[in-house]
């Protein structure tokens, strides 16, 4: 059971209409924006870096496959059952998703964005610059690096909501894969 509530109905006025825009790209609000809706200045913030990232030069598909490896990694099941899901709608397979769950792609690009974004998140950004050139290496430039590191971001602060707040999960649920 959540910690916070989760009905639209009771949350500030100020976040209805972000709520209905949420609605309107979803086709249903999920739990893990009502939860967030108990503060307007933290779901403008969520709802605002998801469209900015949406227009990024990454693409969806691979903003997505950083989400479920990123979620596997903090065991949050929210999370990577929503982003298993919106990759699919991406146009990644399923199995290109469970792949990426476990940091593995078949291509180099991928395979380098997702050891980036997994590496980010387990040494707490305390990068190398190897890390960097290896990234570089794969055909990354200085605002796909970025990038990454704002979907680590976002990815993060959903992960901790999720987990702390124990939002029920309202997509398909995806087993989490041992790190």
């Amino acid at each position: 059971m959540s910690r916070v509530n989760i009905q639209t109905h009771l949350v500030p006025a100020a976040s209805q209409s972000l709520l209905a825009q949420i609605q309107q790209a979803f086709g249903a609000t999920p739990n893990m924006f009502k939860a967030v809706a108990n503060s307007p200045a933290a779901l403008q913030s969520m709802w605002s870096a998801f469209g900015a990232l949406a227009q990024g030069t990454l693409g969806a598909k691979l903003g997505e496959q950083i989400a479920v490896a990123i979620a596997n990694r903090n065991r949050c099941e929210y999370c990577l059952a929503a982003h298993t899901v919106l990759g699919q709608n991406a146009g990644a397979s399923a199995a290109e998703m469970s792949a990426a769950q476990a940091g593995h792609a078949d291509d180099a690009r991928t395979t380098a964005a997702l050891a980036f974004a997994l590496k980010v998140v387990e040494q707490r950004a305390q990068m190398a610059d190897a890390d960097i050139a290896s990234l570089r290496e794969a055909g990354f430039g200085d605002e796909q690096i970025v990038e990454i590191m704002a979907h680590v971001a976002l990815n993060l602060f959903t992960n901790y909501i999720n987990l702390a707040l124990d939002v029920p999960i309202d997509f398909p649920k995806v087993a989490l894969k041992d790190a």
